[in-house]
Protein backbone atom coordinates (compact mmCIF):
# COMPACT_ATOMS: atom_id res chain seq x y z
CA UNK A 1 0.00 0.00 0.00
CA UNK A 2 1.34 3.55 -1.25
CA UNK A 3 1.53 6.14 1.78
CA UNK A 4 -0.25 9.61 0.83
CA UNK A 5 1.80 12.47 1.89
CA UNK A 6 0.35 15.59 2.75
CA UNK A 7 3.48 18.83 2.10
CA UNK A 8 4.46 21.30 4.24
CA UNK A 9 6.57 24.38 3.25
CA UNK A 10 8.01 25.91 5.84
CA UNK A 11 7.82 30.09 5.64
CA UNK A 12 11.90 30.51 5.08
CA UNK A 13 11.07 28.25 1.94
CA UNK A 14 8.34 30.27 0.91
CA UNK A 15 10.79 33.08 1.23
CA UNK A 16 13.01 31.91 -1.03
CA UNK A 17 10.38 30.27 -3.94
CA UNK A 18 8.98 33.95 -3.76
CA UNK A 19 12.71 35.51 -4.32
CA UNK A 20 13.39 33.07 -6.83
CA UNK A 21 10.56 34.30 -9.18
CA UNK A 22 11.32 37.53 -8.72
CA UNK A 23 14.81 37.57 -9.46
CA UNK A 24 14.14 35.00 -12.73
CA UNK A 25 10.66 37.96 -13.43
CA UNK A 26 13.43 40.50 -13.34
CA UNK A 27 15.38 38.91 -15.83
CA UNK A 28 12.97 37.95 -18.13
CA UNK A 29 9.00 38.52 -17.88
CA UNK A 30 7.56 35.02 -17.60
CA UNK A 31 10.95 33.29 -16.76
CA UNK A 32 9.06 33.67 -13.02
CA UNK A 33 6.28 31.65 -13.45
CA UNK A 34 8.68 29.10 -15.85
CA UNK A 35 10.65 28.78 -12.36
CA UNK A 36 7.34 28.06 -10.49
CA UNK A 37 5.92 25.24 -13.15
CA UNK A 38 9.35 23.45 -12.77
CA UNK A 39 9.48 23.86 -8.90
CA UNK A 40 5.76 22.76 -9.03
CA UNK A 41 6.36 19.23 -11.13
CA UNK A 42 9.54 18.34 -8.98
CA UNK A 43 7.38 18.94 -5.76
CA UNK A 44 5.07 16.18 -7.14
CA UNK A 45 7.50 14.30 -8.36
CA UNK A 46 8.61 14.79 -4.73
CA UNK A 47 5.40 13.43 -3.21
CA UNK A 48 4.82 10.43 -5.63
CA UNK A 49 8.09 8.92 -4.40
CA UNK A 50 9.67 10.95 -1.80
CA UNK A 51 12.43 8.43 -0.78
CA UNK A 52 13.22 8.05 -4.32
CA UNK A 53 16.39 11.25 -3.68
CA UNK A 54 19.36 10.45 -1.98
CA UNK A 55 20.04 12.05 1.84
CA UNK A 56 22.42 14.91 1.24
CA UNK A 57 22.76 15.70 5.28
CA UNK A 58 21.82 13.67 7.43
CA UNK A 59 17.96 13.24 7.28
CA UNK A 60 18.05 16.28 4.52
CA UNK A 61 16.85 15.40 0.66
CA UNK A 62 17.14 17.12 -2.10
CA UNK A 63 15.22 17.17 -5.17
CA UNK A 64 16.90 19.42 -7.87
CA UNK A 65 14.55 21.18 -10.47
CA UNK A 66 14.79 20.90 -13.96
CA UNK A 67 15.96 24.31 -15.84
CA UNK A 68 17.09 25.93 -12.91
CA UNK A 69 19.96 25.21 -10.66
CA UNK A 70 18.29 25.10 -7.37
CA UNK A 71 17.65 22.35 -4.74
CA UNK A 72 14.64 21.69 -3.04
CA UNK A 73 15.86 20.21 0.71
CA UNK A 74 13.21 18.34 2.72
CA UNK A 75 12.26 15.90 5.23
CA UNK A 76 10.51 12.84 5.48
CA UNK A 77 8.44 13.05 8.69
CA UNK A 78 5.64 10.29 9.12
CA UNK A 79 3.01 11.15 6.81
CA UNK A 80 4.42 14.77 5.87
CA UNK A 81 7.34 16.00 3.54
CA UNK A 82 8.01 19.12 4.97
CA UNK A 83 10.19 21.54 2.35
CA UNK A 84 12.35 23.45 4.40
CA UNK A 85 14.69 25.11 1.92
CA UNK A 86 14.80 26.40 -1.80
CA UNK A 87 18.51 27.21 -2.26
CA UNK A 88 20.35 27.63 -5.26
CA UNK A 89 23.06 25.38 -5.78
CA UNK A 90 25.78 27.73 -5.70
CA UNK A 91 24.66 28.79 -1.52
CA UNK A 92 26.53 27.09 1.46
CA UNK A 93 24.69 24.21 3.08
CA UNK A 94 25.73 26.07 6.13
CA UNK A 95 23.08 29.01 5.15
CA UNK A 96 19.73 26.44 5.42
CA UNK A 97 21.19 24.13 8.03
CA UNK A 98 19.93 26.41 10.86
CA UNK A 99 16.50 26.01 9.43
CA UNK A 100 16.40 22.23 11.18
Amino acid sequence: MKIKYSLIISDEANFDILDAFFWYDSLREGLGNDFELCLEAEINRILRNPTLFQNQYEKVQVAFIERFPYGIHYTIESNFIKVIAVFHTSRDPQNWEERL
